[in-house]
């Protein structure tokens, strides 16, 4: 069993970065394995709708000059994804909502049906918004929403700082477990 988790903030080893290795420690006791995938600093394209994709019908976005289709690609070996942003004026980083949108659209099948997480980190406020914005297309793709005792949130404002947060730490723990028991329910291998 695999779980993508998705770092769509511009910090590399930031606060989301953090929140989503205390969930991939904990997929680990579960036998799990999992891999932080960054979106980085390069630009990322929002779709244009040109539809190209499923014309193709390769499970791939026309546009190959960001971390889109490196994330199709990797849900091909990935049986649920987890998705991290920080809260920018209550909204997601824009590069994980342009990412999301694009590989949802173009790699679609990939991600189809299955489990999926949100995660929102922010200073103080907002998170609850981006957290609702990144569940929405799990919906829209049939894949079941893994929760935890709270909304997944945590807080903390300077690089490590979530960490401290232990209301927060401890929601990306149940986090962990609740993905690894919907995994090990579903019987995927």
């Amino acid at each position: 069993m695999k779980v993508l988790l998705i770092n769509g903030s511009p910090n590399k080893q930031g606060n989301t970065y953090t929140a989503l290795a205390e969930i991939a420690s904990q997929l680990d006791k579960h036998h799990i394995e999992s891999e932080i995938v960054w979106i980085g600093h390069k630009p990322v394209r929002g779709c244009i709708a040109c539809c190209q994709c499923r014309e193709n019908g390769n499970n791939k976005c026309v546009f190959d000059d960001d971390i889109t289709n490196t994330i199709i690609s990797k849900m091909t070996h990935s049986d649920a994804v987890i998705i991290g942003s920080p809260v920018y004026y209550g909204q997601p980083a824009g590069p994980v909502l342009c990412m999301q949108q694009r590989a949802f659209f173009a790699g679609g099948a990939n991600f189809m049906g299955k489990p999926a997480a949100a995660v929102a980190i922010c200073r103080r406020g907002g998170a609850t918004a981006v957290y609702q914005t990144l569940l929405m297309p799990f919906q829209m793709m049939n894949m079941p929403i893994v929760t935890s005792q709270y909304w997944n949130i945590a807080y903390g404002r300077t690089p490590g700082e979530v960490a401290n947060d232990t209301e927060g730490m401890q929601t990306m723990r149940t986090l962990a477990d609740n993905m690894a028991k919907l995994l090990q329910c579903q019987g995927i291998k």
